[in-house]
């Protein structure tokens, strides 16, 4: 009887066990159907991209490392694609969505997207990476919290809203591709947009949010537009900070937020004055006429329209420049934190690698292109990503054109010759990197590097030089996704390369980034173990010259 008993008990536990290993985290589950509609953003009939009907998207909302399921159907008339700006794609950089490491969705056909959100909390946001489809629309949301066991450094909000503002052209998207196409600049946008609408600011529009006296209330804030800086405030009301990117910040409270091209913020706002409405207001910085939205939060039971007299933003870059070194990431936070990226210590890990980048802007065969070094990037037809796994880089794009230390000619920066080609930088797998870039140009650019965050440790006008390394905050800068770099000046940032699989660094900017400021870092792990990095996954698409060779050997648990 013991025997039988003791037999029992062994598979019981056998059951038990293998229940606990093979658990997975909680899968949610969209189905996205992308199409054309028409809507006035700026009061103007155009044709915007919907999803599910909705301008912006659905937002994705998960805790962390939760497995995200989302199934495209593509019914535009063109190829599509999506990329989640923010989220890391540890070891899967399939999932990635730009063109150099996916083919496009062809019409009338659908594909879906898995990932993890692991390791992460946050708020970031998704577009589609495709021609010019962001200028149409396509974006939406994503807020990532902590797992219940985490505690959060602030009390429960009354409610959670997501804020997508940017600019807005009135021009169809296909208008814009045209112009870029031909060797011409997209010049001003006509408006901003909050959230799909540009609230005329005279008491007649419906509120966007409505709140309850006396309660506190988080802000998500994303820019999505497609070339200028925002600044963003409420109007008698303050805002505490306490998220940037996936970081928990030290809870400075401001009075607006300078908030540049792909950048996520988080603020609290509480509702403690007096109940009536009131202007959240979005601005464009640094432009020479700026072009302002509204969007009316109203208190319940409240009386009385907001005030026309808005809040001002500031002025200049300095003050902006200023803003970004009172942003300090909370040491004492808990929160999902990766190795090493999560190190409280990244100051004192050595720099294996500098690359310095320098940005500029040239003719081509008479046609505007945007260059790294002398390198303006070009799609090939074939993904990089999949010339790679297939072996067949060397018939796709070369390795290390731009070389980690470049000077323009003295007296011509921004007017050195320029190669248009695939731009690919090859990493060494968890190395320790500095990468500074140089903006020699007269407006503010914001960049973003894929499949990590980093460590923003400083912005400073001028160029940089291994001194300059004297300045760097290297005990509690933001580990973040982008960086903003201002006229005449350098931004540089420290991250570990400890993401296997192919990543985008690029402008934030649609038309520089369209004419090509951006480039790939290749992060091969040489153990080519699925410990390192997943295989392609098996509803992966194919094109170019992969379309038809033999797939390759996978990947195994070395």
């Amino acid at each position: 009887m013991n025997k039988r008993l003791g037999c029992v008990l062994a598979i019981l536990l056998a059951i038990t066990c293998n229940i606990s290993v093979n658990g997975e985290d909680p899968y949610l589950f969209h189905e996205w159907k992308v199409t054309y509609g028409t809507l006035s953003p700026l009061g103007v009939p155009q044709k915007v991209i919907l999803i599910n009907g909705q301008f912006p998207g659905p937002r994705i909302n998960g805790t962390s490392n939760n497995n995200v399921v989302v199934n495209v159907f593509n019914q535009l008339d063109e190829p599509l694609l999506f990329t989640w700006s923010g989220i890391q794609q540890r070891k899967n950089s399939w999932q990635e969505g730009t063109l150099g490491n996916n083919c496009p969705i062809p019409p009338g056909t659908n594909f879906t997207y898995r990932f993890q959100i692991k390791d992460q909390i946050g708020s970031y946001y998704y577009y589609p990476t495709t021609s010019m489809h962001r200028a149409a629309g396509g974006f939406g949301g994503i807020s990532v919290l902590s797992r219940a066991l985490i505690p959060v450094p602030f009390e429960t909000p009354e409610a959670d809203h997501m804020v997508l503002v940017g600019d807005w052209y009135t021009k169809s998207h296909t208008e814009l591709k045209r112009l870029l196409d031909s060797g011409r600049a997209l010049g001003r946008p006509q408006g901003i947009v909050i959230n799909g609408k540009s609230g005329k600011g005279d008491g007649k529009d419906e509120p966007m949010f409505t709140v309850i006296p006396g309660k506190t209330y988080r802000f998500r804030i994303c820019n999505v537009g497609l070339k200028d800086s925002i600044n963003v405030r409420m109007q008698g009301h303050t805002l505490k900070l306490v998220e940037i990117e996936g970081s928990h910040t030290v809870q400075n409270v401001y009075e607006s937020l300078d908030i540049h091209l792909g950048q996520c913020f988080s603020v609290l706002v509480t509702a403690n004055q007096e109940p009536k409405d009131y202007f959240l207001v979005a601005s464009t910085r640094f432009t020479k006429d700026s072009h302002v939205a509204t969007a009316t939060i109203r208190y319940a039971n409240g009386k009385g329209p907001a005030s026309p007299e808005l809040p001002k933003a500031p002025e200049g870059w300095a003050w902006s420049l200023n803003q970004f070194r009172s942003f300090r990431w909370n040491l004492t936070a808990s929160a999902a934190r990766p190795n090493p990226q999560g190190s409280y210590h990244y100051g004192q890990i050595n720099i294996t690698r500098t690359i310095k980048l320098v940005t500029s802007a040239g003719q081509v065969d008479g046609k505007l292109r945007y260059a790294l070094n002398g390198v303006s990037h070009v799609d090939p037809t074939t993904p990089i990503k999949l010339a790679e796994y297939y072996g067949a880089g060397d018939k796709v794009f070369k390795y290390d054109l731009i070389k980690d230390e470049y000077e323009p000619s003295p007296g011509q920066a921004g007017q050195d010759k320029i190669t248009l080609a695939p731009n690919v930088v090859n990493a060494t797998y968890r190395n320790f990197v500095e990468i500074v870039i140089e903006n020699h140009g007269k407006s503010v650019q914001s960049w973003h590097l894929s499949g990590h965050s980093f460590f923003a440790v400083g912005i400073e006008p001028g160029r940089w030089t291994p001194e300059r390394r004297r300045n760097y905050n290297l005990l509690d800068a933001v580990s973040r996704n982008t960086i903003q770099v201002y006229p005449k000046s350098f931004a540089a940032i420290m991250t570990t390369l400890d993401n296997a699989g192919l990543w985008n660094l690029r402008s934030n900017s649609l038309e520089r980034n369209y004419l090509g400021h951006q480039l790939y870092f290749s992060v091969l792990s040489p153990n080519k173990s699925i410990k390192d990095e997943y295989n392609m996954p098996d509803n992966d698409l194919l094109c170019g010259i992969v379309k038809d060779m033999p797939k390759p050997t996978p990947y195994k648990a070395n």
